[in-house]
């Protein structure tokens, strides 16, 4: 069996949301939901994923659109990562999060991948996405099919880095996930969707549809920025993702977000207590930029860059966003 073959797998294309959820109600522990499949049919060809059903979700108008809605600005699941970044309303309101979302891999597969998708990417490691058979040489992974995790040996856990570029955004915006599955749906707090833990990596089930993204409409009033170091510029993953929003009314500074990815196995946030921020803006600065790296702790699931410059561009990046948004904001 070549290691590129796809594995067979039967695809299911339901009319509406309704046909989905009978279908996860069956058969959710054997079935991957397909929206846009920049991530998970590659996977699927490494053997990371060997399910019997692909359930596509993809088209399903219950899952698309983009909508003030009262207090939220709701974003379909299956919206692709193209029409997040483009959207007009969106680019305005939440520069962080277009940013972000105009940052993934390529135009062509942001044409295909989804805010949902990107939202639930599976975590990576350099000891994890390969093909079968060098991780067969290896012995595998604690991740998939193996007992020893690479990166800590010496411990259990999966240290795998979580790499979706839009969580850094929508965890400093203080998202809302919708989840529906056949007995009910619940609304469940990005901050609290995901788990620092490289196999488990969130609190979705597997009957469990994402349907849409809710971003407090309050948020517009924060300006934003998206920082991103990968290797390939074209196409890579983040290496270290960084989210910075700041809020201001003339001089004052009122509240400062961080929100940062790729460098631990799930995404992470910092609100800047206020009374810093009654310090003079060079030494609360800095004292964010530290807090912040504290949060990261990249190991060595990546080996073209290690874990030191990773920390090291988290400060960077945090400092920079930070210093071009009180820059905007004085200008303005």
């Amino acid at each position: 069996m070549g290691v590129w073959y796809m594995p067979p797998f039967e695809l299911v294309q339901p009319r509406d949301l309704d046909g989905a959820l009978r279908h996860l109600a069956d058969w959710a522990a054997d079935t991957k939901i397909l929206a846009g499949g920049t991530d998970l049919l590659p996977s699927m060809r490494q053997r990371l994923f060997e399910p019997r059903y692909l359930l596509a979700v993809g088209r399903l108008s219950e899952l698309r659109g983009i909508a003030w809605e009262g207090d939220w600005v709701r974003i379909g699941a299956a919206e692709t990562l193209n029409a997040v970044a483009a959207h007009p309303q969106l680019v305005s309101a939440f520069p962080a999060l277009t940013e972000a979302a105009a940052a993934v891999a390529a135009y062509n597969i942001r044409n295909m991948g989804t805010l949902g998708g990107n939202v639930c990417l599976d975590t990576r490691c350099h000891w994890y996405n390969q093909s079968y058979f060098w991780r067969k040489g290896i012995g595998f992974c604690l991740k998939k099919d193996g007992t020893v995790c690479h990166v800590a040996p010496g411990g259990r856990q999966c240290w795998a880095a979580y790499s979706g570029d839009t969580a850094a955004a929508l965890m400093a915006l203080e998202a809302q996930l919708r989840l529906v599955a056949p007995t009910g749906e619940r609304l469940v707090p990005i901050r609290a969707f995901f788990l620092n833990d490289g196999q488990r990596r969130f609190v979705l089930r597997p009957d469990e549809v994402l349907t849409e993204v809710r971003i407090p409409r309050w948020m517009a009033g924060y300006q934003g920025r998206y920082f991103k170091y990968r290797i390939r510029q074209a196409v890579d993953y983040p290496l270290v993702g960084v989210a910075v929003l700041v809020r201001t009314s003339g001089p004052r500074v009122l509240d400062v977000r961080v929100g940062l990815t790729a460098v631990n196995p799930m995404p992470r946030y910092f609100d800047v207590p206020s009374e810093w921020l009654e310090e003079p803006p060079d030494v609360w600065v800095e004292r964010v930029v530290e807090a912040v790296a504290r949060l990261a702790r990249p190991l060595k699931t990546s080996l073209l860059v290690g874990p030191a410059y990773r920390q090291h561009l988290v400060r960077v990046f945090v400092r920079r966003g930070l210093r071009s948004l009180l820059a905007l904001s004085a200008a303005a």
